[in-house]
């Protein structure tokens, strides 16, 4: 059955809104709204922030079992056996919407959500087992929301969407609660230190575990991860409001699903398929930020020089290469090794495309080259498999992708890193190190917390908020 939406649509004037004023505004009259914004403000084809709220149908694969709800409250469950196609559910999901064609260049309907880490079970020959203190959430979550609320940082309009299935026009709602000047705001304060599961003398260790296997030739590069949670009373939103504000990236994300939360600030795309043209922007190569402008920029330079960041890079740049050719042609690197400055770390950044072979659904496409290279190693499939073996923690949200698909199959989601999961009023977050065989343990280790240094300034920024 195809759920035909009728799509009611107006424009307003935004010079005094903000994406985050917005949700802060729906988000106690529409539980479980999400918000994604961009950074990047430059180009007028990239200058939109969204706020999704009210869901009205949802695919979640959870515990072994696919959880369909579709909006004339029809439900169906799938018991995920050896011969069962993921990509190709989810596909099938997403085709059984549509809406009304607008010719209006920016997102305006589809499926938001995230697949975890650990969902790469479903596309690949990996065991993925549960391991102690397992988060519980999802291995993937999707949702069609009734309404979008589209806002253009360069002509200052927002467009409001409602997405109605036999449902009314609910756009004169949305309308009043903007135009409301109160909204609730709470005070956000951490509780206690943050506790890791693995102590930096171990970290260090399993980096040279992780070295003995590139020497052995098993795997060319291993990302190993170390995660912290932290305790916390109040309202994390400030944490995400601190982060956005420490770290501007090109995906700024905050999706609020009840009983836990993602959101982030991740700089890497993990798939972006746009007009049957996919994309890949692997970053390998960081070098920690000093504040000085001068000092960084001859950082930069360095970064470019340094033979083990720059073998590290290329292999990445090779792998997303390998990957998009499974399902694609013409495949190209447009950029190579450019320098890239976050708020804490410089980084080395390429984009690899291809044509997207007409015959794969993007879905397909999105499973052959899930998880990021740069989250996991390379050959990714033995890396994974050692990074099973020695890892203590199943990795969960971390190096997942979170974003948008539209039901036509075009697609953009960020790699899960520089990011926060909160549940049970404790926040966890993670980041790793790509290990080679020339790596040095205490350099590896400090990488992990330079990736971590925009986190870990947001909570203290967000106390302050």
């Amino acid at each position: 059955m195809t759920y035909q939406l009728t799509t009611h649509t107006k424009k307003m004037l935004a010079d005094t809104l903000t994406p985050v004023s917005v949700y802060l505004r729906l988000r106690d009259k529409f539980p479980n709204s999400l918000l994604l914004e961009s950074s990047d403000y430059h180009a007028n084809d990239n200058s939109f922030s969204y706020i999704c709220c009210n869901p009205i149908a949802s695919i979640e694969v959870k515990n072994g079992e696919i959880a369909q709800h579709y909006p004339d409250g029809k439900k169906a469950t799938i018991t995920i056996q050896e011969d069962t196609n993921v990509p190709a559910i989810l596909d099938s999901f997403a085709a059984s919407f549509s809406s009304e064609e607008t010719n209006l260049k920016f997102i305006n309907n589809g499926l938001f959500g995230f697949m975890a880490y650990d969902a790469v079970q479903y596309f690949e020959n990996i065991t993925i087992s549960k391991k102690e203190d397992n988060l519980e959430i999802p291995d993937m979550y999707y949702a069609v929301y009734q309404n979008i609320i589209a806002i253009n940082h360069f002509n200052n309009e927002a467009f409001l969407f409602a997405h109605c299935y036999n449902s009314e026009n609910n756009i004169p709602q949305l309308e009043q609660v903007l135009k409301s000047k109160n909204f609730a705001e709470y005070p956000f304060n951490t509780q206690g230190e943050p506790k890791s599961n693995i102590d930096d003398a171990t970290f260090k260790q399993l980096v040279s575990t992780c070295k003995a296997h590139c020497a052995r030739g098993d795997v060319f590069q291993i990302v190993p991860s170390k995660r912290f949670s932290q305790a916390f009373t109040g309202d994390e939103f400030n944490v995400y409001r601190a982060l956005r504000s420490v770290n501007p990236s090109p995906y700024l994300f905050y999706f609020d699903y009840g009983n836990f939360k993602i959101f982030g600030s991740s700089p890497e795309a993990q798939l972006v398929v746009k007009n049957d043209v996919a994309e890949i922007h692997p970053i390998a190569g960081t070098f920690k930020r000093t504040g000085n402008d001068e000092k960084d920029a001859e950082l930069a330079k360095q970064l470019s020089a340094d033979e083990k960041e720059n073998s590290e890079h290329v292999m990445l740049v090779d792998l997303a290469r390998n990957d998009l050719s499974r399902h694609g042609s013409n495949v190209t690197v447009d950029t190579y090794r450019e320098i890239q400055f976050f708020s804490h770390v410089i980084h080395l950044v390429s984009k690899v495309t291809a044509q997207k072979d007409p015959e794969t659904s993007t879905l397909q496409l999105v499973a052959d080259t899930f998880p990021a290279g740069t989250l996991s190693g390379a050959p990714k499939h033995k890396a994974m498999q050692l990074l099973e073996k020695y890892e203590n923690r199943s990795r969960e949200f971390y190096g997942g992708a979170i974003g948008f698909m539209d039901f036509s199959g075009n697609f953009n989601h960020a790699i899960i890193i520089r990011s926060f999961v909160s549940k049970n009023h404790t926040l966890h977050y993670q980041a790793g190190a790509g290990v080679v065989s020339e790596s040095k343990e205490e350099n590896e280790l400090q990488e992990v917390y330079n990736k971590l240094g925009a986190l870990t300034k947001a909570l203290k920024l967000a106390e302050t908020i």
